[in-house]
């Protein structure tokens, strides 16, 4: 497994409320983005979100960056602050 995580800064809540009805309304992904799973974390103290993409395989994300890294900076919840794509080596759940 793959893990992308971007972090977002100048984060608002009503940012995050629009993304999410955007992504709840579409059906599936973006063309090109082959994800096995997505979570969002807000922090609305700090006005910063993590976006964290889950993909089987390195290729998978590397397809998914190229699709996110072209889109319309709107259409995400802030400034990207951050992007780390990382190899899944342990996960532990209880």
């Amino acid at each position: 497994m793959h893990i992308r995580v971007v972090r977002f800064s100048n984060v608002s809540r009503e940012h995050v409320e629009q993304l999410v009805a955007r992504i709840n309304d579409a059906d599936g992904p973006p063309p090109g983005v082959t994800m096995s799973g997505m979570k969002l974390l807000f922090d609305a103290g700090q006005g910063t979100a993590l976006s964290i993409q889950e993909y089987a395989t390195a290729e998978d994300m590397a397809q998914a960056a190229k699709v996110f890294d072209a889109m319309d900076p709107s259409e995400t919840p802030g400034s990207r602050s951050s992007v780390d794509e990382c190899e899944v080596p342990l996960d532990l759940k209880t």
